[in-house]
């Protein structure tokens, strides 16, 4: 009887967890091997792998996948090394460390399709975004950004966003630093960059490992910046699985490709956690 209590108190979360995620995927199965068209709804009929191989041989998918692959990498790049220089620079007391904190927090409560239309309207528009009135200033050509390097704005639109979820994992790993070990070093004729290397990269590892794994699951479902500046233009050039996936669903109304990418792109995430998590872990053991 008293091992019944705990279980039954679990069943309400477990059949929450079912019905929110379980039913969705098991539907997302069913549909991947059938023939479905919103075009013709009502027709469901076993079409087997026909439309993994319709996904898989689409002209998009080669193109999306490799932006998806660099779109991911050249994010957590970005926002790993500037997070850290970030987080290292407002680490010391200085007046007005709690506003800069905040402000540095802020871009990332701001939503993805708000930041998306910031950055196209108001930075990277050829004609009075501000990245073209400072290159007037300097006296160069304006750069129309969206139209001759879309993946890089995309790219720069993403770091923007997610820099200060980094800075705030790194901020708070270099508050558990040990200050003794840091005045010692310094009394032993440890100069900064010393310190660096030896003491604040060493203790950012696991930090380093979080930021990672988080924002490789995230990355890989950019959609609202893509949807909102590019539309996966020009030709496939901002294009990733996920706005694939998008344009079959919504566009070419083909809900069994749609879902046979859907399932590929479930595989790719959890074969990325699954990797992620391996080195997390052995990186946490030690």
């Amino acid at each position: 009887m008293n091992r019944l209590i705990p279980r039954t108190l679990l069943t309400p979360a477990v059949l929450a967890i079912a019905v929110i995620s379980i039913v969705p995927l098991l539907i997302t199965i069913y549909y991947a091997f059938v023939k479905f068209s919103l075009l013709s709804p009502g027709e469901h009929e076993f079409h087997g792998l026909a439309n993994f191989h319709y996904f898989f041989t689409d002209g998009a998918f080669l193109p999306a996948l490799k932006n998806t692959f660099v779109l991911m990498f050249s994010v957590m790049l970005v926002t790993v090394v500037c997070g850290a220089a970030l987080g290292l620079l407002i680490n010391d007391a200085f007046p007005g460390r709690a506003v800069v904190r905040v402000l540095l927090i802020s871009p990332f409560l701001i939503m993805p399709a708000v930041n998306a239309l910031m950055w196209k309207n108001m930075l990277l528009n050829p004609i009075y975004g501000l990245f073209a009135q400072v290159s007037i200033l300097f006296g160069l050509p304006p750069v129309d950004w969206l139209s001759h390097y879309p993946l890089l704005s995309i790219v720069m639109m993403v770091s923007w966003q997610w820099l200060p979820f980094a800075c705030l994992i790194f901020m708070t790993a270099l508050q558990s630093m040990d200050r003794e070990q840091l005045e010692a070093a310094g009394m032993d004729g440890a100069n900064y960059l010393q310190q660096l290397r030896y003491l604040y990269i060493p203790h950012l590892g696991r930090a380093v490992s979080v930021v990672l794994m988080i924002e490789m699951i995230f990355l890989l479902s950019v959609f609202a910046e893509i949807f909102t500046t590019t539309g996966g233009g020009p030709g496939f050039d901002t294009t990733t699985i996920t706005f694939m996936i998008y344009q079959q669903a919504l566009q070419s109304y083909d809900i069994g490709a749609a879902s046979a990418g859907a399932l590929f792109a479930v595989l790719l995430a959890n074969i990325a956690a699954f990797f992620l998590m391996r080195v997390i872990g052995k990186n946490l053991a030690k």
